[in-house]
């Protein structure tokens, strides 16, 4: 948990992913559009670590734990909650916040 409270410290918006996941794939990619520059992890990619990070998420109560977008430091949720948002309006504002996104 500790681990994972500091890799979410590191940058305004930080991406649990696991590279085969459409989910995740759609959320990296709206981030990309909008110009926001995020920290993504891959899970899948990170072995034994990942495994442990995402056993973190699912205490933290991400689920599904990928993929888990985190804010300013705080869990908003996954693909439903992020997609929710953006259709809302309420993502650039959170963004923006948060310092991720500067337009």
């Amino acid at each position: 948990m500790e681990r994972v409270s500091k890799m979410i410290s590191e940058k305004p918006v930080v991406i649990f992913s696991k590279s085969g996941c459409c989910m995740s794939y759609s959320i990296k990619s709206l981030f990309s559009d909008l110009g926001v520059n995020t920290a993504v992890y891959e899970l899948d990619e990170m072995h034994r670590a990942g495994r442990d990070i995402e056993a973190a998420l699912s205490a933290l109560g991400c689920n599904p734990t990928v993929p888990a977008v985190f804010i300013g430091g705080q869990m908003v949720g996954g693909e439903s909650e992020i997609m929710s948002l953006h259709l809302q309006g309420a993502l650039k504002p959170k963004l923006k916040t948060a310092g991720a996104l500067w337009v």
